[in-house]
């Protein structure tokens, strides 16, 4: 009789975009285990240093975080590709005796370079390994983890023609998975937290949130300070400004609200927005997408990026959700063109039934995590 392991291990990390969805599927998981009365683990191996410890343990979802050494491989020359070198081959021998140790019946990875030595490790024991990329394209990561893995899960269809051929037939279309509380929220509590306690806001104009993750986007802020004026005259400027920028923008604005860092409240925050103004990072706009917002997109270029917010960006627009500023045309003129079709609102309506239509359906992170919880018990 097959003896049946009761540990799932999920690894991935480095930033917010690779642990959140994976905290979402973890919640699935657990979520059908409890209806099928079975007890399970979950564990969960990101980078020993950064943000992921921290994350995770405070989400609730994982019983164990384990912290693995990781390393880098960058797409330029820096001596610290040399260095990683050995934090690669760290993260790789602590994966295996961990992996040896706990037995998991699955590993999970989303993703990140932290997540590559556990799939190694994870093979080497034969341990089926699925993998999630969120991006429209793959990164380096999941092409690595692709060679060890049962299944690649792709957000979307047309992800498996970037796959190498021989892999293609093990890639399953899921979405992307947004945290469970995106698909109940409250606009009223929502605009509650922002405005509560202030006499400024105007019920008459639209709301506009700008987002730019956890550490903000410079780029996108210096254009809100340029443009404030302008901003605050049609639209209540909720802005997410990022730590990093915190201490340096306006105070004491009418109509603007300032906030470095929005978690617990932020789908609250969203599904009352009219507008949201962001980088393409796949989390924020598949999480827009489930509460069906009109998207103003800036993404991430240039040097140092692989494009992955292009390409998600260009995705978007071309199914009529959003407006795409790239490059030289993330400037103030373009910006204000942008939000003037937004004002508009029969475009504006239009681009939320299209937002919202990407993301219908059964919700990707209880589809992966019926896969996941199949190959681990239903075997």
């Amino acid at each position: 009789m097959k003896k049946i392991r009761n540990t799932i291990v999920f690894a991935g990390g480095g930033t917010g975009g690779h642990i959140y969805p994976g905290l979402a599927v973890a919640d699935e998981v657990r979520a059908i285990a409890s209806k099928n009365n079975q007890e399970i683990k979950i564990v969960w191996l990101g980078n020993s240093g950064g943000m992921d410890k921290n994350l995770v343990e405070n989400s609730g979802s994982v019983d164990e975080f384990i912290g693995i050494p990781s390393g880098k491989l960058r797409r330029y020359f820096s001596f610290k590709n040399f260095s990683d070198l050995f934090k690669i081959f760290a993260g790789l021998v602590k994966s295996f005796f961990t992996l040896l140790k706990l037995k998991p019946a699955v590993l999970f990875s989303k993703g990140g370079f932290v997540s590559v030595p556990p799939c190694v490790a994870a093979k080497f024991l034969r341990i089926p390994v699925f993998t999630h990329e969120c991006d429209f394209t793959p990164g380096l990561a999941t092409r690595l983890n692709s060679k060890f893995a049962t299944k690649i899960l792709v957000s979307y269809d047309e992800t498996k023609a970037y796959l190498p051929s021989d892999k293609r037939e093990k890639a399953v279309v899921t979405g992307n998975p947004v945290r469970p509380v995106f698909y109940n929220t409250n606009p009223e509590e929502g605009k509650n937290f922002l405005f509560s306690e202030r006499s400024d806001y105007n019920p008459e104009k639209p709301i506009l949130l700008v987002l730019g993750g956890s550490l903000g986007a410079h780029q996108i802020n210096e254009l809100v300070v340029q443009n404030l004026d302008w901003l605050c005259e049609r639209f209540n400027v909720v802005h997410q400004c990022g730590a990093k920028d915190a201490d340096s923008m306006p105070k004491n604005h009418d109509g603007y609200f300032l906030h470095p860092f929005i978690y617990k409240e932020m789908c609250d925050v969203i599904s009352c927005a009219d507008i949201v103004l962001s980088r393409a990072g796949a989390n924020s706009i598949w999480e827009c997408s489930v509460l069906g917002k009109p998207m103003v997109l800036i993404p991430l270029c240039g040097s140092g990026t692989r494009g992955d917010q292009v390409d998600n960006a260009h995705f978007f627009e071309e199914k009529g959700a959003a407006i795409v500023l790239l490059g030289e045309y993330a400037e103030e003129s373009y910006l204000k063109s942008a939000l003037e079709r937004m004002l508009d609102p029969e475009f504006r309506e239009n681009a939320a039934v299209q937002s919202k239509s990407l993301s219908e359906g059964k919700r990707p992170a209880q589809k992966i995590a019926e896969i996941v919880y199949e190959k681990a018990f239903g075997e």
